[in-house]
């Protein structure tokens, strides 16, 4: 997500409560597609609405994480479970927000909005600095064209 601000682009960060900082994102719910998901979760997490989606970025990342997240969920499993990881799959997409109002959720202790290399240096993930790397190359050498 990105807002125009005084002529210059300029990159939303969520700080998470494990510390890291990155972009929004979440999980789909019954049959949505992955925009329709990314629209209902940017307005959870952030309590933005007004936003145009440009068709030409959508990139995906892959990870394995446990699936207990939190580590005293992870301490209360038997010492005969197993856990194994769990491949995720989370598709970006860029959208500019047309309101900057943030309206953060419970899974954030904080958000600032930056310019693209003040961004990538607080970005924690070497992924979501790949995400902005591509984002900011969509505007420098790509079409453009919001929807």
């Amino acid at each position: 997500i990105f807002r125009r601000y005084k002529k210059r682009r300029e990159y939303l960060l969520l700080h998470y409560g494990s510390g890291h900082w990155d972009f929004a994102k979440g999980h789909l719910e019954g049959e949505e597609t992955a925009q329709v998901a990314a629209k209902r979760e940017i307005y959870e997490e952030t309590g933005l609405r007004n936003l145009r989606f440009y068709p030409d970025y959508k990139e995906n990342i892959k990870y394995w994480m446990w699936p207990y997240r939190h580590k005293q969920a992870r301490s209360q499993v038997s010492a005969q479970t197993k856990p194994t990881k769990i491949l995720k799959i989370v598709t970006f997409f860029l959208a500019e927000s047309l309101s900057s109002a943030v309206r953060l959720s419970h899974e954030h202790s904080g958000y600032v909005w930056l310019p693209y290399k003040e961004a990538l240096k607080m970005i924690t993930y070497n992924s979501a600095k790949d995400l902005i790397k591509k984002a900011e190359n969509t505007f420098t050498h790509g079409n453009v064209s919001g929807k």
